[in-house]
């Protein structure tokens, strides 16, 4: 799915729509992204779960828990996700859809998970297009457009589908979900239906 365009949001929709199917899920359900790691066999190790030091441990969960939320990790011709189980549950949630997005996506690793100065190495259109894929299993556009009729607010449709309130924020207003909501509702008042 990958290119050097802009993301093909229709062709993430498809696919987050067929893998939320695949597991029993209309658009107004929450998914399980462990689950979802299971069903396809993808491993997840929490952070807690790894033998580090307690200097490293401490670092990455009450120094700078947010310098590392999840990660894919190649393992022989698989994958596993590490992930910050430190963070709130809210959080984990939107960081193992995006770690998984970038599995269904079909990205490709590189050799190096960092550059010669530490700094973590990134496709910018791989990360785009899992950041897409990944919204979209937590909160399908049509369930957005949905919950944009019913006026939903941010803190609502966040409930609904176990994310955070900002990711429930951006999420309806990269949709556009609210915007096709006022403009179907004047167009409504307009025709007098």
């Amino acid at each position: 799915m990958t290119g050097r365009r802009s993301v093909n949001k229709a062709a993430c929709k498809r696919l987050a729509a067929e893998l939320r199917a695949e597991i029993g899920l209309g658009p107004m359900d929450a998914l399980d992204p462990w689950r979802l790691a299971e069903l396809y066999g993808i491993g997840v190790i929490a952070l807690s779960a790894l033998a580090l030091s307690s200097e490293v441990r401490e670092h990455f969960t009450v120094v700078r828990p947010d310098a590392f939320s999840g990660a894919l990790v190649p393992v022989r011709t698989g994958a596993v996700i590490i992930e910050n189980d430190s963070h709130l549950l809210t959080r984990r949630r939107s960081t193992m859809a995006h770690e998984l997005a970038h599995v269904f996506g079909e990205h490709k690793f590189g050799t190096s998970l960092v550059n010669e100065r530490g700094c973590r190495l990134a496709n910018q259109a791989q990360e785009d297009e899992a950041a897409e894929i990944g919204s979209e299993l937590l909160i399908p556009f049509e369930a957005a457009k949905r919950l944009a009729c019913r006026k939903a607010t941010n803190e609502e449709v966040a409930l609904q589908f176990g994310v955070s309130a900002d990711l429930a924020r951006w999420r309806m207003d990269a949709t556009g979900a609210r915007l096709i909501a006022r403009r179907q509702a004047a167009a409504r008042r307009a025709s007098g239906t």
